[in-house]
């Protein structure tokens, strides 16, 4: 596949703090790449970076072959962005929006009465084209968001946690749009907190630190975890946390009301029995599990 989008090296320091570290990725054309990591693992910061709206301070960015920083002019029409606060005008109507950003792109009336119905037709947004934005449910604002940042057909979508805070019908439509999109010959990058989100997606990179720490795809990411992986029903206060995390060779994190129990490969299991009832703990049940992509995850970022 031909990469639209090419990330080298870059790195971005905020005074004292490293924001991005020599970070490296690249997007193909028709895909959807995501992009996972926690809160300040520097998503934000490597989206605005692509697009152009910071600088950074080392590596390269190249759109359709185009260099970010000396080429901005040229790689405009190819991108669309959708921050994580996008700015819609609350007191403007859906059709007004839409239309505010469509002049912000030069787009004639004619043109925007072509391509609203376009954007109507994929977002389900037509029956409420004249509701103020105020007044829409927090999926269809969304929506309407990703209508704007599509107004003038730009060929890549960089979407930054689109669907944070977001019921998980309006998600799970949301996502069908993308893949629509995608289908249609789309190029998508999309950051999310979500690991079900991350599993739909063509590519995916987790991203902690500023550093890149693991890429594959969703099936490849999954079969990198090493070791095994315990489901341990039991009330996961923090003092049972920081017992299991005193076994040699074991990590321990909260899912939830249980608890996901990591052991190297080479751990013997009845050692490991052996040393939870010698710290006191006795779930009422464990059992080995298939690891998932935030087990994996979660081993890469503790490394």
């Amino acid at each position: 596949m031909t990469a639209i989008i090419e990330v080298n090296n870059i790195s971005k320091n905020y005074g004292s703090v490293r924001a991005i570290d020599g970070l490296s990725f690249s997007a193909n054309k028709g895909e959807i790449l995501a992009m996972m990591g926690p809160d300040g693992a520097g998503k934000t910061s490597a989206f605005r970076a692509v697009c152009g709206l910071i600088t950074y301070d080392s590596g390269e960015i190249k759109i359709a072959g185009f260099d970010v920083v000396t080429q901005f002019e040229k790689i405009k029409p190819f991108l669309g962005y959708m921050p994580q606060s996008f700015s819609l005008y609350p007191d403007l109507t859906v059709e007004e929006n839409l239309y505010f950003y469509s002049g912000l792109f030069g787009l004639s009336k004619a043109q925007f009465n072509s391509k609203k119905q376009k954007l109507y037709e994929f977002s389900g947004l037509g029956p409420f084209n004249n509701r103020r934005a105020s007044a829409l449910s927090g999926g269809m604002k969304q929506k309407l968001a990703l209508s704007c940042a599509l107004v003038h057909d730009p060929q890549i979508l960089m979407l930054d946690e689109p669907t944070t805070g977001v019921d998980p019908l309006s998600r799970r439509q949301f996502w069908d749009i993308l893949k629509n999109l995608r289908n249609s010959g789309s190029s998508i990058v999309v950051s999310t907190p979500y690991m079900d989100e991350v599993s739909l997606s063509d590519h995916a990179i987790f991203i902690y630190g500023g550093k890149k720490i693991a890429e594959g795809t969703p099936g490849d990411l999954k079969t990198m975890f090493t070791g095994r992986v315990y489901r341990a029903v039991v009330n996961p206060t923090p003092e049972r946390m920081d017992k299991l995390n005193l076994i040699k060779g074991v990590t321990a994190r909260r899912f939830g009301s249980v608890i996901h129990v990591y052991t190297s490969q080479d751990q013997q299991i009845d050692n490991f029995f052996g040393e939870l009832n010698d710290l006191g703990i006795n779930p009422e049940m464990i059992t080995p599990i298939v690891p998932g992509l935030e087990d994996t995850f979660i081993q890469f970022m503790s490394k």
